[in-house]
């Protein structure tokens, strides 16, 4: 699948308020194919040149903004969720305040909900970040390639160093989620497969699909390749998941 078909198919299977934060590579392909068809030196190429350099930083500056903004909201959210586990053992657990089985196992299911659309979302931005990158690489490949210019390695070195490319904190986050699930929330394997297929099948609803989705064009976008060079992302290790594997067995949509 062509990268502008799979970031179109990305934009719609993310969260709605996330569908503007997307490079926009359908204009940034415009202005290559306007910058490689003026005339060298030209005022039309170098008006096109310029909007296009324009569009890349304002591209660059967004991806910052909206990446720093949603991971200091996971910090914040990080913190709640573990107070807030720390707030019913003490209250409803066997040695809490208030003792209710009852009550603990209703709260519990709560929070854990909560902690799984938390992952799912975090899984969210990590694929933002990714397929961001791998759309900037792309067009300045394009460009370098239509019009002579060297603008690639500058600019990927730059890119390199920006917020929205370091995951290292949500990354971080985002394997304290899955501790947390199987320490505080043991659950039997075939259960655990039935709440992921039943997640699945509510017509795609919720962030469960998005997530998969994700993870699906991550691991699609840094898989090696013939084409593999040192301005890809390094290869994805997802284990063999169940989370994948049940989402083929369940979803009529293909996802690429």
């Amino acid at each position: 699948m062509k990268f502008g078909k799979r970031l179109k198919q990305q934009i719609q299977e993310t969260l709605p308020a996330w569908r503007d934060k997307f490079l926009t590579y359908k204009e940034l392909k415009k202005l290559v194919r306007l910058i490689s068809s003026a005339p060298p030196a030209s005022l039309e190429y170098g008006k096109a040149e310029a909007e296009f350099l324009y569009l890349l930083n304002n591209e660059i500056d967004k991806f910052n903004t909206f990446f720093m903004e949603k991971e200091e909201d996971f910090i914040i959210k990080h913190k709640e969720l573990q107070q807030r586990i720390k707030r019913v053992i003490d209250t409803w657990g066997p040695n809490g305040s208030r003792p209710s089985e009852a009550e603990y196992k209703d709260e519990m299911a709560k929070v854990r909900k909560h902690i799984v659309n938390f992952h799912g979302e975090m899984v969210l931005l990590e694929n933002y970040s990714n397929i961001n990158y791998t759309g900037l690489a792309k067009i300045l490949k394009k460009y370098d390639k239509r019009t002579g210019g060297l603008l690639r390695l500058p600019f990927i070195q730059k890119v390199l160093q920006q917020p929205f490319f370091t995951t290292d904190l949500v990354s971080k986050l985002v394997k304290e989620c899955e501790n947390t699930i199987d320490e505080v929330f043991p659950a039997e394997e075939e259960e655990r497969t039935k709440e992921r297929r039943e997640a699945i099948t509510i017509e795609g609803k919720g962030i469960f699909r998005n997530t998969v989705a994700a993870l699906l064009t991550m691991q699609e976008i840094r898989r090696s390749s013939s084409t593999y060079d040192h301005f890809s992302l390094p290869p994805l290790n997802l284990p063999d998941s169940d989370l994948i594997h049940s989402f083929h067995l369940t979803s009529p949509i293909p996802i690429p």
